[in-house]
């Protein structure tokens, strides 16, 4: 089902004035957003910029050696970046990790509405700094903590997207995620589920509970989390 241009969903669009939201909703498309549809893949060029109200999009780089992700965000967020920064083309894949519908806005038209609209403008490029430092800590964490403190962590931010106790998640996907074998999630996920914090079964996973897992993730989620606050506490809307 399509959300419509007045219903809450993307917190970005969200922060915006009223008047300054009206003139960029006139830009927008209301999409579904599939699981496993591409956003975009390296090579080609992007033609379109998006803002999930529900799903998690993840950016992967795709090597011989296996499959990482770099990034990952949902209703919090667009994507499309790079044609904010002048940049064609993307070398990391992005696509949908769960699924759930949102908005596009033509290249084109990203490129104009930031042109015409400053706070417009200003909340995307905070934006892209809060981005930059979600895959910056994604880099710390990954060589710094356990796998149960990332999965954890990683958990948490699906929680945050979707806004559902219980997430649709295969345990390959999250073995990619993660850069890990299928073997070590699930020990990852049996020691969560063992602590009473989650249900784990059948690609799906219940947040039992939400404070403990807190407690058991990495501080990078809280990191990460403060500043996608700041970035909607600095909004005039």
């Amino acid at each position: 089902m399509h959300p419509t241009l007045s219903t809450p969903g993307n917190l970005l669009l969200e922060a915006l004035s009223a008047e300054d939201r009206a003139r960029v909703d006139r830009r927008l498309e209301a999409v579904d957003l599939p699981t496993g549809m591409n956003l975009y893949v390296p090579g080609q060029r992007m033609t379109h910029a998006y803002f999930p109200v529900a799903g998690v999009v993840s950016m992967v780089s795709e090597l011989e050696e296996g499959t990482v992700e770099v990034g990952t965000l949902g209703r919090e967020g667009m994507y499309g970046l790079p044609i904010l920064l002048g940049s064609p083309e993307t070398t990391t894949r992005a696509f949908m990790q769960v699924p759930g519908h949102g908005f596009r806005m033509d290249a084109d038209a990203l490129r104009a509405a930031t042109a015409e609209i400053p706070a417009f403008a200003a909340l995307l490029h905070r934006y892209t700094q809060a981005l930059f430092e979600q895959v910056s800590q994604s880099v710390a964490c990954n060589r710094l903590h356990t796998l149960e403190e990332r999965c954890a962590r990683w958990l948490l931010m699906v929680h945050d997207s979707v806004g559902d106790e219980v997430l649709p998640l295969k345990q390959t996907f999250l073995a990619d995620m993660l850069g890990v074998h299928r073997p070590a999630v699930t020990i990852a996920a049996g020691a969560l589920q063992t602590a009473g914090l989650i249900r784990y079964s059948r690609g799906r996973v219940q947040v039992l509970d939400r404070r403990g897992l807190e407690a058991a993730a990495c501080p990078c989620y809280a990191i990460v989390r403060a500043g996608f606050e700041r970035l909607r506490a600095q909004s005039p809307g």
